[in-house]
């Protein structure tokens, strides 16, 4: 998923986009818009821990966390390399403990999560 790939190299702001366009897109009820959602969320508080925005980041995570919570255990495992509920708690203490990013080498944007989506 081009989404994932921009994620984990900390183009939070490049995944928000890609994935925003399949949440409009998605069924208005279905698992797969709420895994989007949260997913959008999620990349909002990557940009906010970057941004030293701590209870903006905070405030995007946990809303991240409640929708992943929602979906179904197994749900999307496969996909993301992690249950939604383990993203959920990973997201929100990633929120809460991340150290603001180093300032970014080659132009390439720092990580702030220590977790990559997706299979390995």
């Amino acid at each position: 998923m081009w989404g994932e790939d921009l994620f984990n190299h900390g183009y939070y702001w490049e995944a928000h986009e890609a994935w925003e366009g399949l949440w409009h897109l998605a069924d208005k009820e279905s698992a797969l818009r709420a895994l989007l959602k949260g997913l959008i969320l999620l990349s909002a508080a990557g940009v906010k821990i970057r941004e030293g925005k701590r209870a903006a980041a905070r405030r995007h995570a946990g809303r991240a966390a409640g929708l992943l919570r929602q979906l179904p255990d197994q749900a999307f495992s496969g996909e993301l390399g992690v249950s939604p509920a383990l993203l959920a708690d990973l997201a929100e203490v990633t929120a809460d403990a991340a150290p603001l990013p180093r300032t970014a080498e080659n132009g390439k944007p720092e990580p702030v999560f220590a977790f990559f989506l997706g299979r390995a």
